[in-house]
């Protein structure tokens, strides 16, 4: 049989190999790469353990986006929590790369286990980490290999990755950068770079046409490089990347010139690679690439902001306390009036220019005085559209500074429609569509309304798409509309000169606080997928008080610097992998997700 020189020759796995038994029935065999090893639903019938590559965890969940659960790396063992179990695989297993593996059929490992008991107590160990890592909501085993091929004619895209070493260098980890230099050595050659390195950026040029295909079939996951200054060009596929493009794995990166004010015609980019994430990069612009280093160290910070009418004012504070404490802001994700606020953030706005915009648009003037005869609302809803339309003009989500997201609740489907991609305002004027108050939009034949609806704090969608600390701004906990909030008013005419009516009736404060009442298995699922949850004190504000700027806002920004002083190191590091150096320490701890030992057999 092969060896795994991987394993330590007295752990109870590389034990498990020389047992005469579980090695006579051991089965040794390659996979290549972009192939299955396993589907969710399929039987449990062999332990797999991988010699050589890496493998790839999926799971797919109907209506939603298949969720990377992480990479599995040479030592470790694959399919052991459904294999104890008795039941069947509960995710898709792919070679990320050209692999090799073991298999042990299901019974050479039970008797195994029986003249071995310390084996099924080392996968034990390592099921519960797997259990506590998966209960996080994050990967089992984050992304540490990186390619880098052009799309286009970039020019020399090298420098850009070399830049980006040194960056991921200064966050105090041991990385390299290969090229097609590369090109001749064996496969142990690599295998030992990836082992001695935290991580490990390969990158291949336009020319290097026998280098390029090897790029693709040796990563976790690949950025693919062009100009963002030229036209889109539309480029299949890379040779080997079939899997990572169907897994989501593929992502574009835009170099843009230094003096860009505002990307543009990054839709078509999406379209013509079929990448599943963009990231802007200027030429000479220090932030962005250290945004990227901490997006591929899994050290990148995501923002979730809530929605809750005139209350979610308090999330321009929670952005003013981040700011100055110096907190990075990476990926910025909401609901219904909080996917504006962060719309602001994303689109580049400073603190000044994010309190001008909200002010104009919603402060100075209700927006929801455009009274209708009620067929489909109660407003017409064009006060809105015209201000969405003026502060966020034509803009496209793509051609955002940072990588954002909202929710609109879809009634024809009945789930929720994440915003990833599109016209900026139609976007907003979805998720802030609240039933009964504003008109609903629609998209095709899809009838859209506030996000708020369906999921009002989107923080499982954050962590889904993203491996660092997550920050949640959560408005809608506080106590909320009373009986005198919706009383009938004494009088009507009163009412109306009093300038009353430009807030709405009371119906509108019964109609908001319904669509934000999040359900109790809902805010569960958004307070464990964050790291830092802030809750403003927002009680004595009105849910349809739009005049209540300065006081949300103080609220939010005493309560995020409360929260934030509750922390005993940096934000950005909450979520923070050890460095080989700091495993390799006296008194280290080894990454979560690596085998108490690494296997090994003869």
């Amino acid at each position: 049989m092969a060896s795994l020189p991987e394993i330590e020759a007295d752990s109870a796995l590389a034990r498990l190999f020389r047992q005469p038994d579980a090695r006579a029935e051991t089965i040794w065999f390659s996979v290549p790469g972009g192939s299955k090893l396993f589907g969710q639903g399929d039987p449990s019938d062999n332990l797999y353990v991988v010699r050589t590559g890496r493998l790839g965890a999926f799971r797919r969940e109907e209506g939603q986006e298949a969720q990377f659960l992480g990479v599995i790396r040479p030592g470790e063992p694959a399919g052991e929590m459904a294999l104890i179990a008795g039941i069947p695989h509960s995710a898709d297993v792919y070679a990320l790369r050209d692999s090799e593996i073991f298999a042990i059929p299901k019974q050479a490992f039970f008797d195994a286990c029986d003249a071995d008991a310390d084996v099924m107590i080392e996968l034990a160990k390592l099921m519960i980490l797997r259990s506590r890592q998966t209960a996080r909501r994050g990967p089992v085993g984050d992304p540490s290999v990186f390619g880098f091929i052009p799309v286009g004619r970039p020019g020399p895209i090298r420098p850009i990755v070399e830049r980006l070493e040194r960056e991921i260098a200064a966050l105090g980890y041991q990385v390299t950068t290969i090229g097609g230099e590369a090109a001749s050595a064996p496969t142990e050659w690599f295998s030992e770079v990836e082992r001695t390195h935290d991580f490990v950026l390969y990158v291949a040029e336009r020319d290097e046409t026998a280098w390029a295909p090897f790029v693709p079939r040796q990563v976790d996951r690949l950025f693919r490089v062009g100009r963002g200054d030229r036209p889109a060009e539309a480029s299949a596929s890379p040779h080997g990347a079939a899997t990572l493009q169907d897994q989501g794995l593929v992502d574009l990166i835009l170099v843009q010139p230094a003096e860009t004010v505002r990307p543009q015609g990054s839709e078509a980019w999406l379209d013509g690679t079929g990448a599943a994430r963009v990231f802007h990069v200027r030429r000479g612009n220090e932030p962005d690439f250290e945004r990227l280093a901490r997006v591929l160290t899994g050290q990148s910070v995501g923002l979730v902001l809530s929605g809750g009418g005139a209350r979610a004012y308090a999330h321009a504070g929670a952005i003013k306390a981040l700011r100055e404490r110096g907190v990075p802001i990476d990926f910025v994700g909401g609901s219904s009036m909080g996917a504006v606020v962060g719309a602001g953030l994303a689109m580049g706005w400073n603190q000044e220019e994010m309190d001008r915009r909200l002010k104009e648009a919603f402060v100075t003037t209700s927006p929801l005085d455009d009274i209708a005869l009620p067929l489909l609302a109660m407003t017409h809803g064009v006060k809105v559209s015209e201000r969405l339309a003026h502060h966020f003009g034509e803009t496209q989500i793509a051609d955002l500074w940072l990588p954002f997201f909202c929710l609109s609740s879809n009634l024809t489907t009945g789930a929720y429609q994440l915003h990833r991609r599109g016209l900026l305002r139609q976007a907003l004027r979805a998720t802030i569509s609240l039933p009964g108050v504003l008109p609903p939009a629609t998209d095709g034949q899809n009838v859209l309304v506030d996000g708020a609806v369906m999921k009002n704090f989107p923080a499982d969608i954050m962590r889904a798409a993203m491996t660092g600390p997550i920050v949640g701004v959560d408005v809608t906990t506080a106590r909320s509309i009373t009986a005198n909030d919706v009383a009938r008013p004494s009088s009507v005419w009163r009412w109306i000169r009093s300038g009353q009516w430009r807030l709405g009736p009371p119906i509108v404060s019964l109609l908001m606080r319904t669509a934000t009442v999040s359900t109790g298995r809902d805010l569960a699922a958004a307070r464990e997928a964050t790291d830092v949850l802030v809750q403003p004190d927002v009680s004595g504000i009105e849910i349809r008080d739009w005049e209540a700027y300065d006081e949300a806002v103080e609220a939010g920004y005493r309560a995020t610097l409360a929260a934030l002083d509750k922390l005993t190191r940096p934000l950005a590091e909450l979520r923070r992998r050890p460095s080989l150096r700091e495993q390799q320490a006296p008194g280290g701890h080894a990454a979560p997700f690596m085998a108490s030992a690494h296997a090994a057999a003869e």
